[in-house]
C-alpha cells in the first residue's frame, strides 16, 4: 500500500521553502502527497518558533492528532522546523518522531524506526555538515520559486530564537544557487526569490574566483546578467548590511525588483538598544533617503514588535512619528511574544495585552494612510504583473513593485493569464492594493 503525507507549514517564506525540500525527501522514500490530513499516513507539521502564538498553535494540533489516530492508529506524526530546546522536551513526548530539516538526507533512515528523537536538536550543534542545500525542492507552483541562500543567523537580537533553532549563518555556494535559478529560468519560472534570514549578509569564499569572497551585492549582479525574462526579489534584509553597492545594484539590475523589505522593529533609539539592533534611527532614516534618493521608485516594506518590555507610550509614539515619516507601503506589525532563550525573555513583559493590541490597530491606522498615499501615485499608470491565482471572476496578482492587484475578466472569454507577466493599467487603489484593467 502507498503510504501518504501530509504537511503543515507554519511560518515565514524560509519554512514554505523548507517543506519544498521536505517533500523532496518523503517522496524520494516512497510517499505520495495527500491534501486531506485524515487520509495521511504521515503528517509532517514544520513548526516556527519566533511568536509564542506559532508554537501555541502547533499545540492546539495535538489534540487533533490523538482523534486521528484513534481512527487510523498507524498514523504517524513528524514534529520539524525552528524547535527551541524547552520545546523540544515538551513535545517530544507527543510526536512520533523530531527530526532536524538540516540533515534531510537522514531521514530515510529515522523513519524506518519505530521512535527517533534526533539529539541534535538537544545539541543545537553547528550547521558544519548540513544536507540542506544538497536536497532538490519540490517547487509549489510552476512560476515563482524560493531559493535559500543563507542558512542561520548571527544577530541575536533580543527578542529572536532564530539562532538558537537554525544556528549560525552558512551561506550557500554560488555556483549551486546560479546552477538552481538557471534550471528554473528554463522551465520559464518567472519570479525568484533569495531567502535568508539575513539575506544580505550573504558571503561566500569561491574557489573559482581566484579565492575571492562574494558577497550579496555581486551574487545579484551574477543572477541578474542570467538570460531571460524573469524578476529577482529577496528577504529579509537587515538595516546593518544594506550597504552604498548594494544600493547600486539594484539600481543598474534589469531583473532586480525595487521592492525593499528592511525590517526597523522599533521607532525608539532606547527600545532598539534594548532589542539590541546595532542602528540608530538617524541612520536607519538616514539609509531610507539614500534608497529613495537613488530609486525613486523603490517600494518599502518594514518589520515592527509594538510592547516590547518596557516600551512607554512616548516610546511608542516615536514609532508612529518614524511610520509617518519614512511612509512605508507595507509593514508587518507584530505584538511582542516573550520566547525563551532570548535575551528578552528575561525582561519582564510588562506591556499588556489590550495595550499591546491597542497600539498595534494605532499603528496599522497609520499604515492604512502612508500606503493609500503611496498607491494613489500608481493610478492612471501601466504596471507590469505577475498574475498569481485567480477566484470569482478576478485575476490577482503582484505587480513588479510587489503591489497586490486585481482585475475582471468577461466570463464570455476568460483567459488562462496564471504565471505570466502582463501590462495593466491601474484603475484604482486602496490601502492594500491595486485595481487595473487589462491592456
Amino acid at each position: 500500500m502507498t503510504k501518504k503525507y501530509f504537511i503543515m507549514t507554519y511560518g515565514c517564506q524560509m519554512n514554505f521553502s523548507d517543506s519544498e525540500r521536505i517533500a523532496s525527501v518523503l517522496e524520494k522514500i516512497g510517499y505520495k502527497p495527500e491534501l486531506n490530513p485524515n487520509k495521511a499516513h504521515l503528517i509532517a507539521v514544520n513548526m516556527c518558533s519566533v511568536r509564542q502564538s506559532a508554537v501555541d498553535r502547533v499545540y492546539g494540533q495535538i489534540k487533533n492528532f490523538s482523534k486521528l489516530k484513534k481512527k487510523n492508529p498507524k498514523l504517524k506524526t513528524l514534529l520539524t522546523g525552528c524547535i527551541l530546546k524547552s520545546d523540544f522536551k515538551k513535545f517530544s513526548k507527543t510526536f512520533d518522531y523530531i527530526l532536524d530539516k538540516k540533515n534531510l538526507l537522514e531521514w530515510q533512515n529515522c523513519l524506518k524506526r519505530k521512535k527517533q528523537i534526533d539529539k541534535q536538536l538537544l545539541e543545537q550543534n553547528a550547521l558544519t555538515n548540513c544536507s540542506y542545500f544538497n536536497i532538490k525542492p519540490k517547487y509549489t507552483n510552476n512560476f515563482s520559486a524560493y531559493i535559500p541562500i543563507i542558512l542561520g543567523c548571527n544577530n541575536f537580537c533580543s527578542y529572536c530564537v532564530v539562532p538558537y533553532t537554525r544556528g549560525r549563518e552558512i551561506s550557500r555556494p554560488a555556483k549551486d544557487i546560479l546552477k538552481e535559478i538557471k534550471n528554473l529560468v528554463k522551465k520559464n519560472y518567472k519570479e525568484i526569490w533569495l531567502l535568508g534570514e539575513n539575506v544580505n549578509s550573504y558571503y561566500y569564499q569561491s574557489k573559482n574566483r581566484n579565492g575571492k569572497p562574494i558577497n550579496f551585492s555581486q551574487l545579484l549582479q551574477m543572477i541578474d546578467d542570467i538570460p531571460g525574462n524573469f524578476w529577482i526579489r529577496f528577504t529579509s534584509s537587515h538595516p546593518k548590511d544594506f550597504s552604498d553597492e548594494l544600493i547600486k545594484t539594484i539600481v543598474k539590475g534589469k531583473k532586480i525588483t525595487k521592492y525593499i523589505s528592511l525590517p526597523v522593529q522599533s521607532g525608539d533609539a532606547q527600545i532598539l538598544k534594548k532589542m539590541n539592533r546595532p542602528y540608530t534611527i538617524k541612520e536607519y532614516k538616514n539609509l531610507i533617503k539614500e534608497i529613495r534618493r537613488k530609486i525613486p521608485d523603490a517600494v518599502l516594506s518594514t518589520d515592527v514588535i509594538v510592547g516590547f518590555p518596557k516600551e512607554t507610550k512616548k516610546q511608542f509614539q516615536n514609532t508612529i512619528k518614524l511610520f509617518k515619516e519614512i511612509k512605508p507601503d507595507m509593514a508587518y506589525i507584530a505584538q511582542y511574544s516573550p520566547r525563551q532563550s532570548t535575551a528578552a525573555y528575561k525582561i519582564k513583559d510588562n506591556v499588556s495585552l489590550i495595550e499591546k493590541q491597542r497600539r498595534e490597530k494605532i499603528l496599522t491606522k497609520v499604515l492604512e494612510q502612508t500606503a493609500l498615499e503611496n498607491n494613489k501615485k500608481y493610478i492612471g499608470k501601466i504596471v507590469e504583473a505577475l498574475i498569481e491565482y485567480e477566484r470569482k471572476n478576478w485575476f490577482i496578482g503582484k505587480t513588479k513593485e510587489y503591489k497586490t492587484i486585481k482585475f475582471q475578466f468577461p466570463l464570455s472569454n476568460p483567459q488562462n493569464l496564471i504565471g505570466k507577466i502582463i501590462k495593466i493599467k491601474v484603475v484604482g487603489a486602496i490601502p492594500w492594493g491595486l485595481k487595473g484593467v487589462k491592456i
